[in-house]
């Protein structure tokens, strides 16, 4: 019976609220249940976590389990206020990035007053917007996908955008950012930088300088952890104190044991994150170079995806065909990108399988 015609179901919905009636959720990238794919559509890391993140998860999982985890997060918030050599005050720590997002939604920007995001960039800004009835006003990014710095000056209610920008992969300068942080001195300027391991440079540097500055960023893409959920946020002690008090609302217990053992770990080792990230970088540029030589166009990234586009393949068709080879990839079906899909960075023989897909079951995309 489909929907309509089941009454369970249609009837459910007049129980729902105003605002869960006009939410439109954010819908993730698929998660095949097959093991046998090449999985190159939600720039997951292709790299386990490092070998002490896993020993540091094993020891943890014992009888203190029966205990709740501390509130505070005190030694983890030590261990990457050390890492970006900050006061452990700066930090918060949240269940994944999108976690630490949504508080800092509900925490700096206000109803009535429009804050400005990219209109294409990470597609649960709108979502939180509408769901914390949020004004927003989308500002468009250049033909080049590059962002128009000024016109993130004098935001009414804030600003907030990726850096890296996502699914772009364009990146600003710290200068750059800096600009607009400083050109909004009234307002909370979020940097989300997911992807700002992968080449450009942190505006962690200048939260000391910018009481309006909040960072977050996720331990989800260079550190190989997406299964654990942790992201972070970094910035002025205030800034921080209003996360916590919203996180306190909900739920003190935002991160069990193991995620912190695992967290801890990860930043701990630092050798084995700069020997993954690099590997990651240079799988790009390589594979960035060989659809070129294929005639992509391929936007300069720097994230751990491309963004591509041919002008003689339909971008959906791609998609669909890469699928029935169970390779992955991302397809969004929005204005001014329909045209392009999204390539996560895999390990090189991954990526090589990829291009030789390309080439065998749509040849008229070769030279």
């Amino acid at each position: 019976m489909n929907q309509k015609g089941n009454p369970r179901v249609s009837s459910m919905s007049k129980f729902f609220s105003s605002r869960l009636k006009q939410t439109e959720p954010y819908v993730p990238g698929e998660q095949p249940n097959e093991t046998k794919v090449i999985k190159l559509n939600t720039n997951e890391n292709p790299y386990p976590p490092s070998p002490e993140v896993q020993k540091a998860i094993q020891r943890a999982a014992n009888e203190t389990l029966r205990l709740y985890p501390t509130p505070t997060l005190q030694e983890l918030r030590q261990t990457i206020a050390k890492t970006y050599k900050v006061h452990q005050d700066q930090v918060f720590i949240g269940n994944g990035s999108d976690e630490v997002l949504a508080f800092s939604f509900m925490a700096f920007f206000e109803p009535g007053e429009a804050i400005r995001f990219p209109d294409i960039t990470y597609s649960f800004y709108p979502v939180y917007a509408k769901l914390f009835n949020v004004d927003y006003k989308v500002v468009p990014v250049r033909e080049d996908f590059s962002l128009p710095i000024e016109e993130f000056y004098h935001a009414e209610g804030g600003v907030i955008f990726p850096n890296p920008n996502a699914p772009t992969g364009r990146a600003l300068s710290l200068l750059e950012v800096e600009s607009i942080v400083h050109q909004n001195p009234e307002k909370v300027v979020i940097i989300d930088e997911a992807y700002i391991d992968f080449g450009s440079d942190t505006a962690v540097q200048l939260v000391n300088q910018y009481e309006n500055l909040l960072v977050i960023q996720t331990l989800s893409k260079s550190r190989s952890l997406a299964g654990l959920r942790v992201g972070y946020a970094i910035g002025d002690k205030q800034l921080i104190e209003g996360l916590n008090r919203i996180k306190n609302s909900f739920n003190s217990y935002t991160i069990d044991r193991l995620a912190i053992a695992g967290a801890k770990a990860a930043f701990e080792d630092g050798d084995y994150f700069e020997e993954i990230r690099a590997k990651i970088i240079e799988t790009r540029e390589q594979t960035a170079k060989s659809l070129d030589n294929l005639g992509f166009e391929v936007v300069e990234s720097k994230a751990n995806f491309l963004l591509v586009s041919h002008s003689q393949v339909d971008a959906e068709e791609l998609y669909n065909q890469l699928k029935e080879q169970k390779i992955y990839i991302r397809y969004f079906k929005k204005p001014r990108i329909q045209h392009y899909v999204r390539i996560t960075i895999g390990k090189p023989e991954e990526m090589e399988r990829l291009l030789e897909a390309i080439k065998k079951h749509i040849p008229k995309v070769t030279k």
